[in-house]
């Protein structure tokens, strides 16, 4: 086995990080084994144990090495591990497809299979394009735009950056060069009194109603902004947000990529407000963090407007529907239904229970938990390599952004992981509000 100092060296040399530089890269760690929710680092020093407080990027949620999962994937790969979809179609993809429409509210029925979160949103985007398309005879239409929220984060594709935050977001330096869409206000935090909320709406529908006929769909992170932000918003704005889409013919479409599948407490975010979108995309949590799969699931209704005006949807990914996916999709949606009605809400207590007074801290603005995320918001930027040490040092591995400190953790962490967790959040506020000093 090649020693993590070589490793590291090599991929100092050939790699490139995501949302890193090559000419002043951070510190990095290599992982030499996984369990549970356990990651074993090792940055040429000698391995370290942590406990994963990121889920790998919000996914993991079942934990590392789980037998189900891995059985799966075993026993699917000894019948075939891909095939693709133009034309064919296996008992994996049909079986996954009717799981998702059993999970998701009526009448949402129709699942389209893509390869990651940020493609299944272009999907979306695409959808709602051809829809109107469909709705104008299949004639060109001014309805090519949507409206999103500020404080948005969609993916980092090409086209769905340009629903990101223009201004906030981390996609700013391409300004002028993406196309230009309507961004509502950042509705009010999750527990917003009826003044806010009337205030915001006011706002939301002047703009809505402004640019009605450029519109084609509204597109939300449903009641939780993640990597915009990691901001809990009041349910009553996705009430708003419905009645506007319907008021104005549009789609509603719902990016529940890292919302969904509980962890915001509500199987979707959209329960939250009894609110049922006109597409819903999902993925990280439907894989379990074994592969890239997501998908897009849509009423009956627009898969038939789209397919008798513009006779298919464009989109046609070569990894559609893999296999592997599908069979490893299914088993982690089967252990979600026997798990995440009470392993999410134990994930709340505990991360409230151990942030509880942080928002006191001189070094602290905000403390938000919900459901099985917690984000500390600083009154400055994070010292990322500071940060990371320290976290590890407190046996967590913790990846900041911006001015948030900040835990998605797998659903299966236990009173003391998260214990740990909240440990080690508290030790890296303390860190760089000294180094503030």
């Amino acid at each position: 086995m090649t020693h993590p100092a070589a490793l590291l060296e090599a991929d100092r040399r050939h790699l490139w990080h995501p949302y890193a530089s090559t000419a002043e890269p951070g510190p990095l760690r290599c992982v030499t084994e996984a369990h549970g929710t356990r990651l074993v680092l090792d940055d040429g020093t000698g391995p370290v144990e942590v406990v994963d407080a990121m889920a790998s990027w919000w996914c993991q949620v079942h934990g590392y090495r789980n037998p189900v999962l891995d059985r799966a994937l075993h026993e699917q790969v000894d019948r075939f591990s891909h095939v693709m979809f133009g034309g064919l179609t296996h008992a994996g993809a049909v079986g996954l497809a009717e799981r998702l429409v059993a999970m998701t509210p009526d009448p949402l029925q129709r699942v389209f299979l893509a390869d990651s979160g940020s493609v299944a949103m272009e999907v979306a985007l695409k959808l709602a394009r051809q829809y109107q398309v469909a709705r104008a005879g299949g004639r060109p239409t001014r309805r090519m735009r949507c409206a999103a929220l500020r404080g948005a984060y969609h993916g980092d594709t090409w086209g769905v950056m340009a629903l990101c935050d223009p201004e906030g977001g981390m996609h700013a330096m391409y300004a002028g060069a993406v196309e230009q869409h309507l961004f509502l206000p950042r509705p009010p935090g999750f527990a917003a009194d009826e003044a806010q909320l009337q205030s915001w709406a006011e706002q939301a529908r002047a703009l809505v109603h402004a640019h009605r006929d450029e519109l084609a769909a509204i597109v939300v992170e449903p009641v939780l902004q993640g990597a915009g932000g990691m901001w809990p918003w009041a349910p009553a704005a996705l009430r708003e947000l419905r009645a506007l889409a319907d008021t104005y013919e549009l789609l509603l479409v719902a990016d529940e990529i890292a919302t969904g599948l509980g962890r915001t407490g509500r199987l979707w975010a959209c329960d939250w407000a009894e609110v049922v979108p006109d597409v819903l995309v999902l993925g990280k949590a439907m894989t379990g963090g074994y592969c890239t799969q997501a998908a897009v699931v849509a009423t009956e209704q627009v898969a038939r407007t789209v397919s008798q005006g513009c006779g298919a949807l464009m989109h046609g990914p070569t990894f559609m529907a893999n296999p592997l996916a599908c069979a490893v999709s299914s088993a982690s949606l089967d252990l979600l239904a026997d798990g995440w009605q009470h392993q999410v809400p134990a994930l709340e207590q505990g991360l409230r229970s151990g942030l509880a007074g942080l928002q006191d801290h001189r070094g602290v603005t905000d403390v938000r938990v919900l459901g099985g995320t917690a984000a500390v918001e600083l009154t400055r930027p994070v010292d990322l390599p500071l940060a990371t040490r320290v976290a590890i040092e407190h046996g967590v591995w913790l990846r900041p952004f911006r001015n948030l400190v900040y835990a998605m953790p797998p659903y299966v962490c236990t009173a003391e992981d998260l214990a740990t967790i909240t440990g080690a959040m508290r030790a890296v506020v303390d860190a760089l509000t000294e180094e503030a000093c």
